[in-house]
């Protein structure tokens, strides 16, 4: 069962402005990211559901979560299908996060009154997300859907619609101002953010220090 209301976690997405992807097989090493990301200021966590048995280290790590950073809103991502989506809320997921969109995920979520963000690449795909009750959408890819220039079009007529992009979005002040001054509500970084050199270093310190930088950044641009 999630720890989290649905608009807790709403909240937490638009304060800290970066939503940090991740997946590693080591449970240590994810220990060790969580930890360093929270330590930089971020109290939100998307783990990716990638391969055999993610499912078994996201309740580890979910549980470890709720005993040493038990304000932190753990969620999941990669998520395509509605069974996948409700093993993972029953493993205590806070939100669960799609590259696609499929209205079966919606009824599992909001059965639930999970957060569920659907990824979209048009703006009929957004109306339709928003029609199943998605409250925030994930762009996907953003940057070859579109980029920046992409949400600013679709908050033109859509004011009211909240955007994560994730895909191309990287931690610089450059990069950040142009998606947070096109519209977007939060972001998604992965590997841009907790990079391949960080880890091969264990530098938790140093991912810890790259977070902060970040979200000092988005909290300069973004207008929510």
């Amino acid at each position: 069962m999630a720890r989290f209301t649905r608009v807790d976690v709403i909240l937490e997405m638009r304060e800290a402005g970066i939503v940090p992807i991740f997946y590693h097989k080591d449970p240590e090493v994810c220990r060790n990211v969580i930890k360093a990301c929270y330590d930089g200021g971020i109290k939100i966590f998307e783990f990716t559901n990638r391969g055999n048995y993610a499912h078994e280290l996201f309740s580890d790590l979910n549980k470890w979560a709720e005993k040493e950073v038990p304000d932190l809103v753990m969620g999941v991502g990669s998520v395509v299908d509605a069974g996948t989506a409700s093993l993972y809320i029953q493993l205590g997921a806070n939100f669960v996060v799609s590259p696609i969109l499929n209205a079966e995920m919606a009824k599992v979520c909001n059965r639930r009154k999970i957060l569920w963000v659907p990824g979209c690449g048009s703006m009929s795909e957004i109306n339709y997300a928003e029609e199943l009750g998605a409250d925030i959408i994930k762009i996907f890819p953003g940057l070859s859907v579109g980029g920046p220039d992409f949400i600013k079009a679709i908050k033109g007529p859509c004011p009211w619609t909240s955007i994560m992009p994730t895909g191309g979005v990287e931690p610089t002040v450059e990069n950040l101002r142009e998606w947070f001054e096109a519209g977007a509500t939060c972001v998604g970084i992965g590997s841009n953010l907790i990079t391949k050199e960080l880890i091969q270093k264990k530098d938790w310190k140093g991912l810890a220090k790259q977070v902060a930088g970040a979200i000092k950044v988005a909290k300069m641009f973004k207008k929510i």
